[in-house]
């Protein structure tokens, strides 16, 4: 989607808002993507809604549900996570569960609905050996159900994305988390670019990327658009775009990071929409702090699926019977 104008402009007195063409783009500039992030909200939700309407289905609302499979002591240093060895937190270790009980899990989930089962496990780098190929064994069950499969498992090489490519897995779940010069304020145990090697790899064995960001962790509009533009900046763009909200854990660095606006999600949505029309959409983490209107203003901005189950990994998420009263009530076509 091509902005014509960059900005808001007067002319003749009248003020002229940005207005877009329907080819998909991966030349972005910052002040222009910035542009669109600070529209007049209406305006910004209104040319996001459009775009959504011309690539994807009116009311069509995907439920993904997301298990955590091996649970704390990562040696990553991630400043919002609960599961790095690195911070004092309240966290029972798990180790790896058995495949069979997470193939059972998957169906119960799809039982409730969910087209999408999403797992984690709290590693740095996927290592070869008995719990990998334990892992290729969730993925080859959840697939069996006829569900798409996700996980996250930290970093893979060429090698590593191969094997899980030939086993059926839909995604693979690497999260930018926020812009290049705003995260080493976040991470310092990996670099920027370690994430984006390994995207390449996934995306070269010709798995979906699954890989979105944060807001809450302190960062500026500017740090929000910038990520924004990696993501839009590969080709295709990322078939999958989480945007998450902080949720804050005591124990951890940003346990005491000022709240943002509910309203700044619906925008950070909105904008990922109109930089990439194609991928969808999720409305991810934080969303248990949003309140049912928000959450809509978000559906209407373009997000189009949204994670089901009281639980993402370790946080809370929204209440099951909450969101079967939103669907209910949205009339979603789920």
């Amino acid at each position: 989607m091509i902005p014509v104008e960059t900005q808001p402009t007067e002319r003749d007195g009248t003020t002229v808002i940005p207005q877009l063409t329907e080819d998909i783009r991966y030349d972005w500039q910052e002040e222009e993507a910035l542009a669109l992030y600070n529209l007049p909200l209406l305006e910004l939700v209104g040319q996001a809604n459009a775009v959504h309407r011309r690539y994807h289905e009116a009311g069509r609302l995907q439920k993904a549900s997301l298990l955590s499979i091996k649970t704390g002591g990562c040696p990553e240093d991630c400043g919002y996570c609960s599961q790095s060895a690195h911070h004092d937190v309240e966290l029972t270790r798990e180790k790896l569960m058995d495949p069979d009980a997470v193939i059972a899990l998957a169906a119960k989930a799809k039982q409730a609905g969910a087209e999408r089962f999403c797992m984690g496990a709290a590693w740095r780098k996927i290592r070869d050996g008995k719990e990998f190929d334990a892992v290729l064994a969730m993925i080859r069950g959840v697939r069996a159900l006829n569900m798409e499969a996700c996980v996250t498992l930290g970093m893979v090489n060429k090698d590593q994305a191969k094997r899980l490519a030939e086993v059926g897995l839909t995604a693979y779940n690497h999260n930018l988390d926020t812009g290049p010069d705003y995260y080493p304020k976040i991470v310092t145990t990996h670099s920027y670019q370690d994430r984006l090697e390994t995207l390449k790899c996934v995306r070269e064995a010709g798995i979906a990327l699954c890989t979105g960001g944060i807001i809450g962790l302190g960062e500026t509009p500017r740090d929000r658009v910038a990520l924004l533009r990696v993501l839009a900046s590969m080709a295709p763009h990322p078939e999958s775009v989480p945007v998450n909200m902080l949720v804050p854990i005591e124990g951890t660095p940003l346990a005491q990071a000022e709240p943002v606006d509910s309203l700044d999600i619906v925008r950070m949505i909105a904008t990922a929409r109109l930089m990439m029309p194609q991928s969808m959409v999720r409305l991810s983490a934080g969303r248990s702090s949003l309140s049912r209107e928000t959450q809509i203003l978000c559906l209407l901005a373009g997000a189009n699926s949204i994670f089901y189950g009281n639980v993402l990994l370790t946080t809370p998420n929204a209440d099951v019977q909450a969101d079967d009263a939103l669907l209910e009530a949205l009339s979603a076509n789920v």
